[in-house]
């Protein structure tokens, strides 16, 4: 009679290939987030041929329907001012606003935008294509 415990091998999982595969996907998501554009309202700018490099504080975009964004956060045109101030407070140097407008967009809202950042004590700068005038 054969008393003896059989021992059963135990299941095992081969992790070699999962290195492999972490890599790759860490690889992915290390490309996707540098190629992802911040701004995510589209506009087509107008052209300028010169290039005024600015330290922008907050950016205001308009799109082609007159909606109003600050950063990527839409707001009217009568929230504009409360929504700006609180990134101005920050800034210790001359706050500046990119106005970052679609060239459909009528001129009155471009205004609208540099008169409220005059009350606000800030500077205003137009956001353009840096390709030639057509």
């Amino acid at each position: 009679m054969n008393l003896k415990r059989r021992h059963r091998e135990e299941a095992e999982v081969h992790t070699g290939p999962l290195n492999d595969i972490l890599f790759i996907l860490l690889l992915f998501f290390l490309i996707v987030s540098t190629l992802a554009n911040p701004n995510v309202v589209k506009l087509s700018q107008p052209k300028a041929k010169s290039d005024t490099k600015s330290k922008q504080t907050v950016v205001v975009s308009i799109d082609g329907n007159k909606q109003f964004y600050v950063g990527t956060t839409r707001v009217t045109i009568d929230e504009l001012k409360a929504k700006l101030q609180p990134f101005l407070a920050k800034e210790t140097d001359q706050p500046s606003i990119v106005i970052n407008a679609d060239k459909t967009v009528p001129i009155d809202d471009v205004v609208a935008v540099m008169r409220i950042a005059r009350e606000l004590g800030a500077r205003t700068v137009l956001a353009v294509d840096k390709a030639g005038v057509q």
